[in-house]
Formats: structure tokens, C-alpha cells, sequence
């Protein structure tokens, strides 16, 4: 199944936009950052973010991430499930996070001026 990168980028605001915590784009900032995350590396990542999830949830949300956005590659390990992000969807990804980056410094710059 071939998906065109317009409707990879439409897929990937949506999922940004439920964000009401900022995991998913802590998320996909790691898989945009690293070539390879086994499951334990993304749930250590997130913990040190500062979210508070458990390893079940973090494996669950990723798996999500992989079967409905169809940006990642799984491989199978012994103990844990690699994930990679698909080359081609490298670039759609950076490009749909820059905005929300933005987004992000401007909402912070209005609350430190109330």
C-alpha cells in the first residue's frame, strides 16, 4: 500500500492535534532524531521528557503510531520491538513538527508575559 505524502501530512497534523500533553510530538521528535528505539529506549525517553506513562502504555501508543500512521518500520527482536521511521516519510515529519514548535515557544512567550 503506497500512501501519498499529502495524505501522510494531513494524518500526521491530525495526530498532532489531539496532543494535548505533547507526547506524541516528543514522539515523533525521537523518531525523527534516532535511527533506531527499541520500546525500553522510548519509554526511558519519555520518562525523562517528564511524562508519566507506564512501559504498557508507552508499547501500546507507539504500536498505534505504527499500524495508523504508517510511518514506522517495525523490526522484531527477541525481547523488544525496533522501531524506525520510514526514509520517506523522514522529511513530512520534520516539516509537519516545525510548525508546532513554533506554536509551542509562541504560547510560551504569551504566558511568561501575563
Amino acid at each position: 500500500m503506497n500512501i501519498n505524502s499529502e495524505e501522510i501530512r494531513k494524518r500526521l497534523i491530525k495526530f498532532l492535534l489531539k496532543d494535548k500533553i505533547g507526547i506524541r510530538k516528543s514522539l515523533l521528535r525521537l523518531f525523527s532524531e534516532e535511527k533506531n528505539c527499541n520500546t525500553v529506549e522510548i519509554y526511558d525517553y519519555l520518562i525523562k521528557q517528564g511524562f508519566n506513562v507506564n512501559y504498557r502504555a508507552t508499547s501500546s501508543m507507539v504500536g498505534q503510531m505504527h499500524s495508523r500512521l504508517g510511518i514506522l518500520r517495525v523490526y522484531l527482536n527477541y525481547e523488544h520491538n525496533i522501531y524506525t521511521i520510514k526514509e520517506d516519510y523522514l522529511g513530512i515529519v520534520k516539516m509537519v513538527l516545525t510548525p508546532f514548535s513554533r506554536w509551542d515557544s509562541s504560547l510560551c512567550d504569551w504566558q511568561n508575559d501575563g
